[in-house]
């Protein structure tokens, strides 16, 4: 049985070089391909255990949903499936963020099949970060550089920012105080129905199905 890979880009031309890098390796299996964060999350949702990828590549730049809040939702939905970025990018910035996030490699797009290829054997078989050359020397150069923590945590902060809305924030902070919805519509004076529309909308919107989840997804990534 072959190493079950996904990739998820907006980009179809993206799609398809990855999908041609893929196929020439027979012990290499195609899981899926998603067009953006969302689709992909669900893709994951329906998939059997056994259907599941290994390794899921990672476009950054994506409308709605940021590769960078895929992995942030999904590594805690999912914490035995690796991360590698694919992207064309190699800023400081976008570097710190992916690896804070959880990503296990960072790749440029135009690297070839070979690199693909021992990126994933180096990330499940060997446990390292695989990481194009160019990617490697900025993040060297980024652990030189004192303001990294601040730049991580307003970026962190940021990624949350845009994904849910400040009403949902504000219903989401007092859910993981533990206030009942009608303690919340009480404190918030607005009817019971509408915070469980919210509920529901904070649900849809981060790919979850419980408090339990959502809990998880906001203290890993200190939304709250």
């Amino acid at each position: 049985m072959g190493i079950k890979v996904a990739f998820v880009d907006d980009n179809m031309v993206n799609r398809n070089t990855f999908v041609r890098k893929v196929q020439n390796f027979d012990d290499l299996e195609i899981a899926f391909i998603a067009p953006n964060g969302s689709t992909c999350l669900e893709q994951l949702k329906e998939l059997s255990p056994e259907k599941m990828p290994q390794v899921l590549f990672v476009d950054l730049q994506m409308p709605n949903m940021s590769g960078i809040q895929l992995i942030q939702i999904a590594k805690v939905l999912y914490p035995s499936l690796h991360f590698i970025v694919l992207t064309v990018f190699d800023d400081d910035e976008r570097i710190f963020e992916a690896i804070k996030a959880g990503a296990n490699g960072y790749l440029l797009k135009d690297d070839n099949a070979i690199s693909l290829r021992n990126a994933i054997t180096n990330s499940l078989d060997q446990g390292g970060a695989p990481m194009s050359p160019s990617i490697a020397r900025k993040a060297f150069d980024m652990l030189s550089k004192a303001s990294v923590a601040s730049v991580q945590h307003d970026k962190s902060e940021s990624s949350f920012d845009s994904l849910l809305s400040e009403r949902e924030k504000e219903i989401l902070q007092h859910t993981i105080k533990g206030y009942s919805p009608k303690q919340i519509a009480d404190t918030l004076f607005i009817s019971i129905y509408t915070v469980r529309k919210h509920i529901a909308n904070i649900y849809e919107k981060l790919h979850v199905n419980s408090n339990t989840q959502v809990m998880n997804l906001a203290y890993k990534n200190k939304w709250i």
